[in-house]
């Protein structure tokens, strides 16, 4: 059964995080357009990534031994938020500070820790993960991609897709089996590294409806991969990916999608305050938004405070996922429809930004989990089902 979720609140010595991180954003993304910055957790920029690893910014969650900051997850969350509403370009380090350091640290040997996490702080290893394959849909337990002990190592076949920042990343977490079949769906799934220069890997970009290739289809053709490829208990990949997936799904970036899109139509109400399309309408409109957004943030909040103490809130993430990518993918049908009354032409920046965000915003609800996957997860949990 669901339990509750009580609300939390941000430390002060988290939100003393905030002042520094703002003045350092007004100058990083100064130049660049909105409709740039809309991209976000989807702009690749290594260099970004480099400049917030100078300081100190990358593995705040992390154990100073292993090159982190030993602060906790509400100083992460300050950052993340920050990051996503100016529209930092963050997917290099994306997943790899957000959920696969953090599976490292908690399910890996002590070797992996000292190997992967401080890269990650320093922004020189960068992560995807290997989860969702071809012609399984959302159905990530009938998982057929499959690792098979030789000798001293791993031989990997099978393919995984829609991959985040294959061609880009240096290693996947796949989600692989090393037993049974797909029948035996969660018994038998292991996660293990893929260094993703090995021989065998080959990765085809997809590109998507913006032009953009964030997503790949990654082929593993008899690779080989070392024994302590494996993370944690062989047969242990299905708790260890719920465990990975409440951080996946219940950060800012599950609210924040569409966070420019909103902040420029904002800046456009206050320049045209009082007439046609900057109606009293458009304004109230505006503060539903606002109030929507300030209730799935406090959510998000309490889910992080779920985690800071050590719990697993996997029916709560999903929850706060499914209501936010509502919400993302709400702002851009409500932008267009006020833009297009009466009033004077919005500014070329504004559209072009609506135009990415609407484009893109149908996928909000597939990234992370499916809306109708979540849903039956919600509902199992509430003893619906």
């Amino acid at each position: 059964m669901i339990g509750a979720l009580p609300l939390a609140a941000i430390p002060p010595e988290d939100e003393a995080l905030r002042p520094e991180i703002r003045a350092f954003l007004r100058d990083a993304v100064a130049d660049i357009p909105p409709e740039r910055r809309a991209r976000s957790w989807m702009g690749f920029n290594p260099e970004f990534s480099r400049k917030l690893a100078g300081r100190g910014w990358l593995g705040l969650t992390f154990p100073r031994e292993y090159g982190g900051a030993g602060r906790g997850a509400f100083a992460r969350y300050v950052l993340v938020e920050e990051l996503l509403a100016a529209g930092a370009p963050v997917s290099a380090h994306w997943i790899a500070d957000r959920q696969s350091g953090p599976l490292i640290q908690r399910f890996g040997t002590e070797a992996q820790r000292r190997f992967y996490l401080p890269r990650i702080c320093r922004a020189e290893a960068f992560f995807c993960i290997g989860m969702s394959e071809p012609n399984t849909g959302s159905d990530l337990a009938s998982v057929t991609t499959r690792a098979v002990r030789e000798g001293d190592g791993w031989r990997l076949n099978g393919a995984k897709i829609w991959t985040t920042n294959a061609q880009h990343s240096h290693y996947m977490i796949a989600l692989v089996r090393t037993g049974g079949t797909a029948a035996d769906r969660h018994k038998g799934l292991s996660q293990i590294i893929v260094d993703l220069h090995a021989p065998g890997v080959r990765i085809s970009p997809i590109r998507d409806l913006a032009g953009d290739a964030h997503f790949s289809e990654v082929v593993f053709e008899d690779v080989f991969l070392p024994l302590d490829a494996l993370i944690g208990e062989e047969g242990s990949g299905w708790a260890q990916v719920n465990a990975e997936l409440a951080f996946e799904r219940s950060g800012p970036e599950r609210v924040l999608s569409s966070a420019v899109l909103l902040d420029e139509w904002a800046r456009w109400l206050r320049e045209a305050s009082g007439v046609g399309n900057a109606s009293e309408a458009a304004e109230a409109l505006l503060g539903r938004l606002l109030a929507h957004l300030a209730v799935l943030r406090a959510m998000s909040v309490a889910v992080t405070g779920r985690l800071m103490e050590g719990e697993s809130p996997v029916v709560e993430a999903a929850l706060v996922k499914d209501l936010g990518t509502e919400f993302e993918q709400l702002i851009p049908v409500v932008v267009a429809d006020i833009l297009a009354r009466p009033g004077p032409v919005p500014p070329g920046p504004l559209m072009r930004t609506l135009a990415y965000t609407a484009a893109m915003a149908p996928s909000f609800s597939l990234r992370g989990g499916t809306r109708e996957i979540l849903r039956g997860m919600i509902a199992r949990g509430m003893g619906l089902r």
